[in-house]
């Protein structure tokens, strides 16, 4: 049964069964107008209030004690009739909508929870998010959208109804314990990503899951640097640390602000530059700023001086073909011997650190090499 059908399924109960815990309410409230104006209607007739109360009650629920009180007036038997269809007719509405309610959540829970774990467990190579915070809700997108199988473990009921209600397969369990791991099928999944915000639970989890399947490829998210190693030690595979990334990321964009204008972002560009990712490589355009100090220097300088951690594929200079398409000129794979001027654009192939890369163009002329 799919997704879908389940949340059809669980629309059809409500609409049938339509708020119980209101009608329990609803019907309370009745009961306790009928048992406050017939209490009342007692005391009027001279019966202390205890009497009147306890009449009352023999009365709603049909014990049959007998009076406490000698009913002999017509008043009396009025109000001890009404009392009786009154109260015994809410009692049993009552009893009805109690009935309700359990079948109502009974129902809920077996097309929601048993239905959702029989899904997970015909689950085999799937991926296991651990938290559905910012980091969780980004990666469970990304993986739906790429249809890959996972299922996302959180221990808040909030944030679990956002993922159902994005059809997500989900389970509310708390990650750290292994018989949340298991249940979420932990023996079958290809990879685990602990994505806490909690250094501790991360490492936590890690540990566990790395015991449950020595086989799991683990991801692991960390906030503070000197986490990553205690990540790696307990079982990790990759850490990533969102923190650092951001900070490189907006390093890079100062870097290499000509990145996306200068090489634009066509399909073909984007599939080399996943197959260049596949090797490590990345592909980045960096205009030599005046204060360079490899501005007059040559591009055979410049590799040397970034020893090893950059290639470069391709000079333009004065808005040469590369970068607006006329005018100019344009260097393809240059040799060493061309020098590199202030504002000329380089293309470059980049393996390793791309701020690492991005400074040594960034360097004034006090550091550059010797010629």
């Amino acid at each position: 049964m799919t997704q879908y059908t389940r949340q059809e399924l669980g629309r059809a109960a409500q609409s049938l069964f339509h708020s119980p815990l209101r009608n329990i309410l609803g019907i309370v409230a009745y009961m306790a107008v009928v048992f406050m104006a017939a209490t009342l209607g007692f005391m009027a007739a001279g019966w202390p209030a205890g009497d009147a109360a306890y009449m009352v009650t023999l009365t709603i629920f049909s014990v049959g004690y007998g009076e406490v009180h000698p009913v002999a007036t017509p008043y009396l038997r009025g109000l001890a009739i009404a009392t009786i269809v009154l109260g015994c007719t809410g009692m049993i509405v009552l009893t009805g909508a109690l009935v309700q309610a359990f079948t109502h959540y009974q129902l809920k829970r077996l097309l929601g929870i048993d239905r959702m774990q029989t899904q997970i467990e015909r689950l085999t190579d799937h991926a296991i998010i651990c938290g559905f915070g910012r980091i969780g809700v980004q990666l469970a997108k990304e993986l739906h959208a790429a249809r890959s199988p996972f299922v996302i473990m959180e221990r808040s009921p909030e944030k679990l109804a956002e993922a159902e209600a994005l059809g997500y397969l989900t389970l509310l369990a708390d990650a750290t314990d292994e018989a949340g791991l298991a249940q979420a099928g932990i023996a079958r999944a290809r990879v685990l990503a602990t994505v806490l915000p909690s250094d501790a639970s991360n490492v936590f989890i890690t540990l566990s899951a790395r015991s449950l399947n020595p086989r799991l490829h683990i991801i692991a998210r960390g906030e503070v640097p000197s986490t990553e190693s205690k990540l790696i030690q307990a079982g990790a595979d990759q850490v990533v640390l969102p923190t650092h990334i951001g900070a490189e990321r907006m390093a890079e964009l100062i870097l290499y602000p000509r990145t996306a204008q200068f090489l634009g972002e066509s399909p073909q560009l984007r599939q080399f530059k996943t197959g260049l990712a596949e090797f490590g490589l990345e592909l980045e355009a960096v205009t030599v700023p005046a204060h360079s100090g490899l501005a007059g220097g040559t591009v055979g300088e410049a590799e040397r001086l970034g020893c090893g951690s950059f290639f470069i594929v391709q000079l333009d200079r004065g808005g040469g073909e590369g970068a607006n398409g006329s005018g100019g000129q344009s260097f393809v794979h240059p040799g060493e011997e061309v020098k590199i001027e202030a504002g000329d654009t380089l293309v470059l192939v980049i393996r390793g650190s791309r701020v690492a890369a991005g400074a040594v163009f960034n360097a004034p002329r006090a550091a550059r090499l010797p010629d």
